[in-house]
């Protein structure tokens, strides 16, 4: 990667991670005032990607075979939001709600916004650096596709009154993120395959 792309990289990742760190707050605190699983699934996937664009721009400079490690590390991390919606689902199961159809709506509607913005930033990086790259980028798409169900579920709640819609969402989501970990663990791992001496 020249240094202009990736002093251009740079700068779309540090953009990315400071957005996802913002929008994780809002989306958190509605999460926690509408009990909705969805919403939480998706405020912990915007905690994880701030954490990995900000990992990312830490190891922009280092070797190959670190970097892959790196990688490694972020795909665990990107499991993190798969367990934690699991908890949240199985405590809505004991004690059902459904959320408020129209904050869930609007609340995946901005995320949908912030997430879009992010991807459409990292499109043209994802296969330029490796994992690091491919896992900013899978981070980004997968959630933006996440907000629109979660949006749908907030459509579905208003017509049937159930937490059904948010629940199978949040299951979603969780295994959205299993098989982006998969995606960018397999990537790390041909990363260190060819930087073995």
């Amino acid at each position: 990667m020249s240094d202009a792309v990736q002093s251009s990289f740079r700068r779309a990742v540090r953009f990315v991670a400071i957005a996802n760190l913002a929008y994780f707050g809002i989306e958190f605190a509605v999460a926690q005032a509408l009990g909705s699983v969805s919403l939480f699934a998706d405020s912990v996937d915007f905690l994880e990607d701030a954490s990995v664009n900000f990992l990312i721009l830490a190891a922009l400079n280092w070797p190959p075979r670190r970097r892959a490690q790196v990688g490694m590390a972020l795909a665990l991390i990107l499991l993190a939001p798969a367990i934690a919606t699991l908890w949240t689902a199985w405590r809505n199961l004991t004690d059902p709600h459904p959320p408020d159809a129209v904050a869930l709506s609007l609340t995946g509607l901005g995320a949908l916004a912030v997430n879009l913005t992010c991807a459409f930033a990292l499109a043209r990086y994802r296969k330029i650096e490796g994992s690091l790259s491919k896992a900013a980028f899978l981070s980004a798409r997968n959630d933006a596709i996440a907000n629109v169900a979660i949006i749908a579920a907030g459509l579905t709640t208003l017509v049937a009154q159930t937490i059904w819609p948010d629940l199978v969402v949040g299951l979603a989501i969780a295994l959205m993120n299993a098989g982006a970990a998969r995606e960018v663990w397999e990537a790390a791992r041909k990363e260190q395959r060819e930087a073995a001496p």
